[in-house]
C-alpha cells in the first residue's frame, strides 16, 4: 500500500502545480451565502475539477480497501473510471485539434447550477441534462491512427462499467460476496478475510495506473512537457514494480 500512497502524494503535488496554471475561482453570492466558482467555465478549469475528484477518490479506495469495504471499494472505482473518461474526453480535442458540438454540450451541463432557485431545492427545477455516456466513449475511442479499434476499445469500455454496475446498482450476486466466514454470515462490518479481498485489492492497479495517465493527459492539455515526462516515466517504471510488465501502454 506504501506505492500507492507514494501515488496519491505525487499526484497532489502535479495537481498544485497544474492548478497555478489556470485562473482561479471567484467568490459570489449564492442562495442567501457565498459559494466559490469559475467565471470561465473552461475546458481546463473542467479538467482541474475532475482531478480533484480522482485524488480524493484514489484516498478513499486505500481507506476502504484497507477496511475491508470491498463493496463499496468498488462501487468507487466506477465513479473513478467515469473520471478517467471525463478527463480524456476533455483534453483530447486539445491533443487531437477536433471539438465537437457534444463537447460545449457537455460543458454546459457540466458548469450548470443544481438549483436554479437557489433559496429553494424544493422549487429548483433541477433540469440539468445527463449528456450519453455512450458517446463519451465513442468520442474518445474513435480511430486516431492505423493501429486504433474503434470498437474492441468501446467494448472494453462498455465492459469495466457493467462489471462495476453490479456494485453500484447492489445486485444479487455482488451482494452474496459479503456472505462469507465461520459461522457463514453477512460481513457488515468490513472484513479483510473476504475470499475476494485479494482480487479487489489486486484491482487498486488500475485506477492507480489510469490515474497517472489522467493527469499525463491534463499535463499535455495545458502544455507542461516536462510534468508529462515525469509522469510517463513513473508510469512505466509503477506497471514493472507491480509484474505488470515493461509494455504498458498510455
Amino acid at each position: 500500500m506504501l506505492q500507492y500512497e507514494n501515488i496519491i502524494s505525487l499526484l497532489t503535488n502535479a495537481f498544485e502545480f497544474l492548478e497555478q496554471k489556470i485562473a482561479p475561482p471567484i467568490k459570489q453570492e449564492f442562495g442567501g451565502g457565498y459559494v466559490y466558482r469559475y467565471r470561465e467555465k473552461s475546458y481546463q478549469q473542467a479538467v482541474i475539477q475532475k482531478l480533484a475528484r480522482t485524488i480524493t477518490g484514489l484516498r478513499a479506495l486505500l481507506l476502504l480497501n484497507q477496511n475491508g469495504l470491498l463493496q463499496e471499494q468498488a462501487s468507487l472505482q466506477r465513479v473513478l473510471d467515469e473520471l478517467d473518461e471525463d478527463i480524456m474526453f476533455l483534453t483530447f480535442p486539445f491533443l487531437f485539434d477536433d471539438r465537437t458540438e457534444l463537447h460545449q454540450k457537455y460543458l454546459d451541463a457540466f458548469y450548470e447550477e443544481e438549483f436554479d432557485i437557489p433559496e429553494s431545492a424544493i422549487e429548483s427545477t433541477q433540469k440539468r441534462p445527463m449528456i450519453s455516456r455512450k458517446k463519451v466513449r465513442a468520442y474518445i475511442n474513435k480511430p486516431r491512427g492505423e493501429k486504433s479499434k474503434q470498437s474492441s476499445s468501446i467494448e472494453t469500455s462498455r465492459t469495466l462499467s457493467k462489471t462495476y454496475s453490479g456494485y453500484v446498482h447492489c445486485a444479487s450476486p455482488q451482494i452474496m460476496e459479503l456472505y462469507f466466514g465461520t459461522p457463514l454470515k453477512f460481513q457488515t462490518t468490513g472484513n479483510a478475510t473476504s475470499p475476494f479481498y485479494e482480487d479487489h485489492k489486486d484491482d487498486l492497479f488500475n485506477n492507480f495506473f489510469r490515474a497517472i495517465h489522467s493527469f499525463g493527459f491534463a499535463s499535455m492539455m495545458l502544455r507542461q512537457n516536462e510534468l508529462f515526462d515525469q509522469l510517463l516515466s513513473y508510469s512505466k517504471q509503477f506497471a514493472v514494480e507491480q509484474g505488470k510488465g515493461n509494455n504498458v501502454a498510455w
